[in-house]
């Protein structure tokens, strides 16, 4: 059974106002006050609040900002510290390093210091093994630091080789444990809470292979830890040795869980299946169980993308050590497992449909703890869309999750004795709620058109959905107020088979109704993904708002936030569907005379690149095309990419090498003679999602069909542009495209337009209030 509202959505945007107790003015208003068009400069100056580190006693919390320089191509972050009760008033800069990070900030359990990690007195430098592996600006560079909360120097209590990775307090508060060393090789040492600014490190019992995920047992007696069972010493010996060629699908030694006893400072082994490696694992609240999950043994299954997909979760009673497998599912991937507060149940995520792989809605299975072999209830199975495993509520009756609901993101509560999902929040916005463990804490992570994500607290659970009980903690970006930002609303329409679509419309700075605009078609990836009302979303969004262009962000069928059917019907037949949507959408944009049908052009990245050459192959109605690591043809995409099943399922269910009509038949390639749009192609040259031969296939098929065309080739190894400087050469060169050929207007792209931004630019002053918190807490 689901409950929800449903209600129209009408979000519009006309000043960016961060302190949400005032609402927004109105664009005349806005405009009077000096306000101007957002840049691409604007939002790579953009900063972020995270790392949120509530005290155990939810009176403070720390937490870091993260400031970019993107001339330099760093981010650089600081500890900031705020009441819970008085909030962003009372915000104050803790550290202050302007070449150097703090990160990973904690309270001692007594809140009278908090720890974090820095790279403060780090050399520039590391060895030549390390710069082999990759490692010198990671572990090899932070130690820990120790500060109270009313200020003074830090101080630093480690000077560990190799630098410190993590860290934990014991759930006592008697000890800090660390860890350090390079990531293959890391071992733990800890240090009395005590005594923690002058004693030395103990070194805990080094393990061969050394520690990679640890956590604390809930009574402080002893640590669990997964290390390799075995050491490949040959394969350690060539990497020392400079010998780095990559071997796909290496078989590495399996990894296991072990326990460390802390008084009698000893390690037991508590897995040993050869048929499956160790991934992740979580302990009970009263350290009864830990449930894991359990990777295929085999090579080709495992320390790949999908690896998740070729495993099964495990139970182990603690007191025993008996294990039990908990599913035996082939291609399904599973979530967890999870256990109540009170300890009486377990609860994994999952498709709907445990019997093969399939893109069913995840539902949340529960069982008693104790029912060793028990069937396991599944619940959700009502709901139209995914269920998740968030957070239990205190009396474990209730399990919250953040879902997509449209073109937003709520919070939402699953009922475990009626099996009932209801909507929580009813915000026009993007958020997401989260418990903090050790002080009950709920944060809420907030953004809408007209506010970058900024945290919010809440006194309880049940005040949620009252927006004026939240409490404002952040206020990171207050340059955002000097922006005049175009309105945004959720917009609906019907698509060609009857059915309602839905996506986000931006209009143009100054709307006038009556007046048609260019129009910017904003793909989003996935395709299980959505456009939903955040700040400036759809590649910059709001820039091209300022510049005078409406922007639309289709949620195209095989979309997310619409439930099952929507977001599966195009499997099987990738394109069409997904194709008309988008097309009606425009023409809805034109009828109701928002949009000039002659000026229009279209852009997106991973599948928002897909969709854009299947445009680019279907119509001649856009003037301009700017396609972002795409897919050409999905024969050859299918052995390149780093998943394969996914794309099998959408495209068939069918390995290529059994039907390759089904792949060519949905490839752009195969229509490439239809093409007339000029078209502008980027991808990272080490994509290994949609791997960059991708896009030279149809850039070269471009040119020589004689298209207007560039491709833009970014160094890196990753899906998205890794580096600043060229995320800002993209969006840059790609908006001069859409000016060419959309308008008119312009010089097609020049790198003058990129260099004239290495001049002196103004920074935003950066966000370092002193609200009146005071010496002290």
């Amino acid at each position: 059974m689901f409950q929800i509202a449903s209600r129209s959505r009408n979000y519009l945007v006309a000043t960016a106002v961060l302190v949400l107790a005032v609402g927004p003015t109105s664009l005349a208003v806005a405009q009077d006050q000096g306000q101007r068009p957002m840049t691409f400069l604007d939002a790579q100056h953009m900063r972020r609040a995270g790392s949120y580190a509530p005290s155990q006693d939810g009176q403070w919390m720390l937490y870091t900002i993260t400031t970019p320089d993107w001339q330099e191509d760093k981010r650089q972050s600081d500890i900031h510290l705020v009441s819970l009760q008085r909030g962003v008033s009372s915000s104050r800069q803790m550290t202050f390093t302007d070449d150097k990070n703090e990160t990973s900030p904690a309270w001692a359990p007594d809140g009278s210091f908090f720890l974090f990690l820095s790279d403060r007195d780090a050399s520039a430098n590391g060895s030549r093994n390390d710069q082999a592996r990759g490692n010198q600006d990671r572990t090899g560079r932070n130690q820990l630091y120790f500060m109270r909360p009313d200020g003074g120097e830090a101080r630093k209590i480690t000077d560990a080789s190799g630098g410190v990775a993590d860290f934990q307090f014991s759930p006592d508060g008697q000890w800090l444990v660390f860890r350090s060393g390079r990531a293959e090789e890391a071992q733990l040492h800890r240090l009395p809470v005590d005594n923690i600014v002058s004693a030395d490190p103990e070194a805990l019992p080094e393990q061969a292979s050394g520690v990679q995920r640890w956590e604390w047992a809930p009574d402080g007696q002893r640590i669990y830890f997964l290390t390799p069972v075995s050491v490949d010493a040959d394969e350690k010996k060539r990497r020392d040795e400079g010998f780095t060629v990559n071997i796909r699908n290496l078989e590495t030694p399996l990894v296991g869980l072990w326990s460390l006893d802390l008084a009698q400072l000893t390690s037991t082994q508590l897995t040993s299946d050869p048929n499956y490696t160790v991934e992740n694992f979580n302990i009970s609240d009263d350290g009864r169980w830990i449930g894991y999950q359990g990777i295929s043994a085999e090579r080709y299954e495992r320390n790949i993308t999908e690896e998740r997909i070729n495993g099964d979760l495990y139970l182990l009673e603690i007191a025993t050590g008996d294990i039990e497998r908990l599913t035996n599912n082939d291609e399904v991937g599973e979530q967890g497992p999870t256990f109540s507060p009170d300890g009486r149940w377990v609860a994994f995520g999952a498709a709907d449909d445990l019997t093969r792989y399939t893109m069913t809605s995840r539902r949340v299975y529960v069982r008693a703890v104790a029912d060793r072999g028990g069937a396991f209830r599944k619940l959700g199975g009502s709901f139209h869309d995914h269920v998740g495993l968030g957070f239990w509520s205190d009396d474990s009756k209730t399990i919250y999750f953040n879902s997509g609901v449209r073109a937003t993101r709520q919070l939402l509560a699953l009922d475990i004795e009626d099996d009932e999902v209801r909507q929580v929040t009813f915000e026009d916005a993007s958020l997401s709620v989260n418990k903090d463990n050790d002080s009950g804490v709920l944060l809420i992570n907030y953004q809408d058109p007209a506010t970058p994500l900024t945290a919010f607290t809440v006194s309880s659970i049940d005040r949620v959905r009252d927006r004026n009980s939240w409490l404002q903690l952040t206020d990171v970006n207050p340059q955002i107020r000097d922006l005049a930002l175009g309105l945004e609303e959720e917009i609906t329409w019907t698509s060609t088979d009857g059915k309602e679509v839905g996506g986000v419309l931006v209009k143009p700075i100054n709307y006038q109704p009556g007046q048609r605009y260019p129009l910017i078609v904003a793909i989003h990836g996935g395709p299980a993904s959505a456009d939903v009302l955040r700040f400036n979303g759809g590649y910059g969004a709001q820039v091209y708002a300022g510049a005078g262009y409406a922007v639309l962000k289709p949620n195209y069928r095989g979309s997310s936030n619409y439930g099952e059917e929507f977001r599966t019907e195009i499997v099987g037949n990738y394109f069409p569907q997904g194709y008309d949507d988008i097309m009606t959408g425009v023409d809805y944009l034109i009828d109701e005379g928002i949009v000039d049908g002659n000026r229009m052009g279209a852009l997106g990245w991973s599948a928002g690149g897909h969709w854009s050459n299947w445009i680019l192959t279907h119509t001649d109605r856009f003037k301009g095309i700017s396609s972002g690591a795409g897919t050409s043809n999905w024969i050859s995409m299918y052995a390149q990419s780093d998943v394969q099943r996914n794309r099998q399922y959408y495209l068939g269910d069918e390995l290529p090498y059994r039907d390759f009509d089904a792949y060519w038949e949905q490839s752009p390639i195969r229509y490439m003679e239809n093409a007339t749009t000029p078209t502008m192609v980027h991808v990272v040259e080490g994509d290994p999602r949609v791997p960059s031969p991708q896009s030279v296939e149809l850039h070269m098929a471009l040119k020589k069909l004689g298209i207007d065309t560039e491709l833009f080739m970014y160094p890196g190894r990753s899906h998205g542009i890794p580096d600043a400087r060229n995320r800002l050469v993209k969006s840059v060169s790609e908006m001069a495209w859409m000016d060419y050929y959309v308008r008119g207007i312009g010089e097609k792209f020049s790198w003058r337009q990129v260099l004239e931004t290495l001049e002196e630019t103004p920074k935003p002053e950066r966000a370092t209030t002193d609200g009146g918190g005071g010496n002290g807490l």
